[in-house]
């Protein structure tokens, strides 16, 4: 079992730059496939982001891809989304997840909740207009 917690929301305006943090405890990180996902108020929790467990591979949500990067240090247990040109509607609450990798597979990244296994309890993004 690994546990999640996510730091470094805040407010920011339009146009700015955060970086969240995930900081892996538990298990060794280095087999998870992790993402990101958020919630807006009233709205659906959506897929932003997802690194496979070596971090060779990413894949972005369209309405992120260019302005966003994932990315993971597994000498410290932590995974990063580095958020930038942010626009109002990328306000929401900000979750990171963890996949358990038992054995070499094709799909290496992951978009959808369900395949996740682990969640983190939420960083909170706002950005003023």
């Amino acid at each position: 079992q690994v546990q999640l917690v996510e730091s470094g929301g805040g407010l920011v305006q339009a146009g700015g730059s955060l970086r969240l943090s995930c900081a892996a405890s538990g298990r060794t990180f280095s087999n998870y496939a992790m993402g990101w996902f958020r919630q807006a108020p009233g709205k659906e929790r959506e897929f932003v982001a997802a690194i496979s467990w070596s971090g060779a591979t990413t894949y972005y949500a369209d309405s992120v891809k260019g302005r966003f990067t994932i990315s993971r240090d597994d000498d410290k247990n932590t995974l990063y989304l580095q958020m930038n040109s942010l626009k109002f509607e990328d306000t929401a609450v900000y979750y990171c997840a963890a996949r358990t990798v038992k054995a070499p597979t094709i799909k290496v990244v992951y978009t959808t909740q369900s395949e996740y296994d682990y969640w983190g309890q939420g960083t909170q993004v706002t950005v003023s207009s």
